[in-house]
């Protein structure tokens, strides 16, 4: 996982089109719309409306919540790709995409290549100002995405043959019935990526949906190296990472906070069909699940292993290129790099 300086163009884009967004609007009025919209996407306020109601929702909710979405959902697909490089979407459902920071990280992920793209969603304003921002993207795709208004988990939505399906910061704004429907409908493509706040609440959607994926016949991408039971003992832990956001006047305004970044913590499963050009998945052997520790000479790692459940490993100087190595690795980065499996 990389820090701001690494995102790709389309995040610069990004943040350029989301920059004066808020003109206008008073900004009391915008951190209590924030507010609201923080309690609902951590899964406290379960709904079967939709969140964002007007358009200065709309404009608090992407200002301050697009780049971290966007940027949660980017290193899950940059984990999506280093499984499957030579893998491409040649379409993409954004299921319940809002203002559509999911199809600017698709757009950032595969920037190569003919794509065409939907994002549904219930909100009208959210349709609107995404379609908005997605008309100053340097992306065609984004560009030429369509926008079209759906009821999230009240049916079939995505076509049967699309390639990718994309769910982010969605189930903990559903009922139970309509979280299963949502998953259910992500299963009718090639490949879902979903995407959850870092929370105990938000990894239990994801174990769930990763269960309901993986019975409706697809294998785990990332961020597992395995498609078993997850090691974690429920309760105990909860498997979650981080990117780093920039952060805006917004964020510092809200939080009465300085730093021109923060850390946003997501939770994530990224699975494909066993079938239909994506068999025989490159081997994981294990993924780094907590920032690791860097000592004198050594580096401690926590990893979900494909073999051995959780473990910790040690790597110190005598190790040479992979103790290197080791000090280069990240939270969520797949362990040990390409070509040091041995």
């Amino acid at each position: 996982m990389h820090a701001p300086e690494n995102t790709p163009p389309t995040g610069e884009n990004l943040r350029a089109a989301l920059a004066g967004l808020l003109d206008g609007l008073p900004p009391r009025q915008a951190a209590r719309a924030v507010e609201r919209l923080i309690a609902n996407y951590r899964g406290r306020t379960p709904t079967d409306a939709p969140v964002l109601r007007d358009r200065s929702d709309v404009a608090a909710y992407a200002a301050y919540r697009m780049p971290a979405t966007f940027e949660a959902v980017r290193h899950a697909l940059e984990a999506f790709r280093d499984r499957l490089p030579d893998w491409s979407p040649g379409s993409h459902v954004d299921l319940g995409g809002g203002t559509g920071a999911a199809t600017w990280a698709v757009a950032a992920a595969w920037p190569e290549g003919e794509r065409t793209t939907t994002v549904l969603d219930w909100a009208e304003p959210a349709l609107a100002l995404g379609a908005e921002l997605a008309g100053t993207a340097a992306s065609p795709a984004l560009r030429a995405a369509r926008w079209q208004r759906q009821v999230i988990g009240g049916g079939p939505a995505v076509p049967d043959g699309t390639d990718l399906v994309t769910v982010s910061y969605v189930l903990g704004e559903l009922t139970d019935d309509a979280r299963r429907s949502v998953v259910d409908q992500a299963a009718r493509a090639r490949a879902a990526v979903i995407v959850e706040p870092g929370t105990p609440e938000g990894y239990r959607r994801v174990i769930e949906a990763r269960d309901r994926l993986i019975a409706a016949g697809f294998e785990v991408v990332a961020p597992c190296p395995h498609s078993a039971a997850c090691p974690i003992e429920p309760g105990a832990d909860w498997c979650h990472f981080s990117a780093r956001v920039s952060r805006s006047s917004l964020h510092r305004q809200v939080k009465g906070g300085s730093l021109a970044y923060e850390d946003e913590k997501f939770s994530y499963v990224a699975a494909v069909r066993t079938t239909g050009g994506t068999d025989g998945l490159p081997a994981v052997r294990a993924r780094v699940v907590r920032r690791p520790q860097i000592r004198k000479g050594q580096v401690l790692l926590e990893l979900c292993t494909r073999d051995d459940g959780l473990r910790r490993e040690t790597v110190t100087k005598r190790h040479g290129d992979l103790y290197r190595a080791a000090r280069d690795t990240d939270w969520g980065d797949a362990w040990p790099p390409e070509g040091d499996e041995d």
